[in-house]
């Protein structure tokens, strides 16, 4: 059943720590999962509790939990240290949308909308390149830019274009981000009424759709100190894996290929021998048996370690090169 009350939030925050403590591999997503019904419940001290905890911990994604504990940190009290955390945000400049994404959105929720639009502006300008197709991810950058821009009356630009292309509900944009919407809910007409409640059902159904979306098709990844590790291990894999240089590139044809028959959702995972030597004690199975590996790839999707692919051209490429992705394995 899905958490309804203050009480049921907790209970489940509790339940996904205590998962976490089965499972270290997974600790971030858990923790995030965790915090994220903590503040749900009114425990936003605990759930700052659980963001320190991460970022004392060298984390995967510190940027996130940054805008996250500064989302939370402003919604109790604490305005000076959240404004500090979104403005080292801004001076990071991280090449991820969801950091951008929340500190923008906090900043439009407290009324700040010239700063909202700044950092979603920015942010768009660091994460994509002109004429490239759009990330998922980066959607919400371009429709919460829109409605900022809407809010405050001004002209749409080349980016608000774009914003409307992406939007697939019935109900346009410039509807559902009208400023005079909220006129319409102290009307006694009818008709207005009823085109309120409209909207209101597309807006929905939008959201609905964003969470119901499946976890990711996921491909398995493996970095080269581990791949080595692996085929030592289990020689019986290196079929898989001739080489990791190869490993890399039939990851990346893997992924176009999907991409190119319309698979939706597509995603990355990076697998560890300790985490794929437990999976395979849990399901009764060798480690040196390949028909293991997608069912280990999804199963780590399904818990939340997927990056989503493809990256902006500009970001980190997702094999951990350090180089751009559009550098790396992209196409310039």
């Amino acid at each position: 059943m899905r958490p309804d009350t203050p009480a049921d939030h907790i209970a489940e925050a509790e339940r996904l720590l205590r998962t976490a403590a089965q499972y270290p591999d997974d600790r971030e997503p858990l923790f995030l999962r965790a915090a994220a019904h903590l503040e749900l419940a009114g425990e936003r001290p605990r759930a700052a509790a659980l963001y320190d905890d991460l970022l004392a911990e060298d984390p995967a994604d510190p940027h996130l939990i940054k805008a996250l504990k500064a989302a939370n940190l402003w919604e109790y009290g604490h305005e000076a240290e959240a404004r500090a955390i979104i403005d080292g945000l801004r001076a990071a400049g991280p090449l991820e949308a969801a950091p951008w994404q929340i500190a923008a959105e906090t900043l439009e929720s407290h009324d700040e909308l010239e700063s909202a639009l700044d950092y979603f502006t920015t942010a768009l300008t660091l994460i994509l390149a002109p004429g490239e197709e759009v990330p998922y991810a980066t959607h919400a950058l371009l429709i919460g830019r829109h409605r900022v821009r809407r809010l405050m009356g001004v002209e749409h630009d080349v980016w608000d274009e774009l914003a409307d292309t992406l939007h697939t509900s019935t109900v346009p944009l410039d509807e559902l981000h009208d400023p005079k919407r909220l006129w319409s809910l102290g009307s006694s007409d009818p008709g207005e009424l009823q085109a309120e409640i409209t909207r209101l059902r597309a807006e929905l159904g939008t959201y609905r759709t964003a969470l119901s979306r499946p976890f990711p098709v996921a491909v398995l990844h493996w970095t080269a100190g581990e791949l080595d590790e692996l085929l030592t291990a289990y020689p019986a894999l290196r079929e898989e894996y001739p080489s990791h240089p190869e490993h890399l590139n039939r990851l990346e044809a893997s992924l176009r290929d999907l991409h190119a028959a319309g698979t939706p959702n597509l995603g990355i995972v990076t697998g560890t021998i300790p985490s794929y030597e437990a999976f395979a004690a849990s399901e009764a199975t060798s480690p040196s048996d390949p028909n293991l590996l997608p069912q280990y790839a999804t199963t780590l999707a399904a818990r939340g370690r997927a990056v989503p692919w493809p990256p902006a051209r500009s970001a980190a490429c997702w094999c951990g090169s350090g180089r751009a992705y559009r550098d790396c394995h992209g196409v310039a």
